[in-house]
């Protein structure tokens, strides 16, 4: 019997363009399916407790071998809404900000935009592993990712966007996470495994209206923050973070 290859997703909201058309395609068939948060998926993957991950790129030097396998990824070209410092207080005014420990890439985004961009030097904290919101108030400001970043922006008065920053600085969209092996794989898998993922980013309203229950506009976010094509330009804006956080 055929091994199976293990795959390692991200369980937020944005993914679900990407495993849309995952379980009725009989790619399915080749692969068993688990879910956590990217840095969780991350480790997984380092640690070959998985094939194939979706995970924060910012990890991709850590790997002793990795390949790119999708022509798929979580980007922005602009603002992005579920990746943000939010604040009560300016940056500028800022002592403290506290780190979401679900995200390596946009902990080590938030870096590089503090140092190469806004130019400020901050007590950064990780925030452990509890929900760290409370704490977001006065002069200490937090790093919100994912789905409870919509949340949050209910209940602080400033929200700084790291994809909005990041084009701003420069001039670039931004990769999150994309599709990562950490070991060759078939090429028929990949084929067929790429055309899985296009079918719910081809359908962004089915995969919308499959979550009737989401606290904000799902199939305006899918389409006006999220861009899921890994072409020539991501990669390329892509390298450029690596090479920013290579100096970090």
């Amino acid at each position: 019997m055929e091994k199976k290859i293990r795959i390692g997703a991200v369980s937020y909201l944005n993914t679900r363009p990407l495993l849309y058309g995952l379980k009725d395609h009989p790619v399915a068939d080749r692969m068993i399916l688990c879910e956590d948060y990217p840095a969780r998926v991350a480790t997984m993957l380092i640690n070959d407790e998985i094939d194939v991950g979706l995970v924060p790129v910012a990890i991709l030097p850590q790997l002793p071998e990795y390949h790119l396998i999708s022509d798929f990824c979580i980007g922005c070209d602009g603002p992005v809404a579920s990746v943000a410092l939010f604040a009560d207080e300016t940056i500028g005014h800022l002592q403290e900000i506290l780190l979401d420990y679900q995200s390596r890439t946009s902990v080590m985004l938030m870096k590089v935009l503090l140092r190469d961009y806004w130019k400020k030097d901050l007590l950064l904290s990780n925030a452990g592993s509890e929900d760290f919101r409370n704490k977001i108030h006065g002069r200490v400001g937090g790093l919100v990712i994912g789905d409870r970043a919509f949340d949050q922006a209910r209940h602080s008065r400033l929200m700084y966007d790291l994809g909005t920053a990041w084009k701003a600085h420069t001039g670039m969209p931004f990769v999150f996470a994309t599709w990562v092996s950490n070991k060759p794989l078939d090429e028929a898998f990949i084929r067929d495994f790429n055309m899985a993922n296009s079918i719910g980013v081809r359908q962004l309203d089915k995969v919308a209206a499959a979550y009737p229950n989401a606290e904000f506009d799902l199939l305006a976010y899918y389409r006006d923050n999220l861009n899921y094509s890994f072409d020539k330009t991501k990669r390329t804006a892509m390298q450029r973070f690596l090479s920013d956080i290579a100096t970090l």
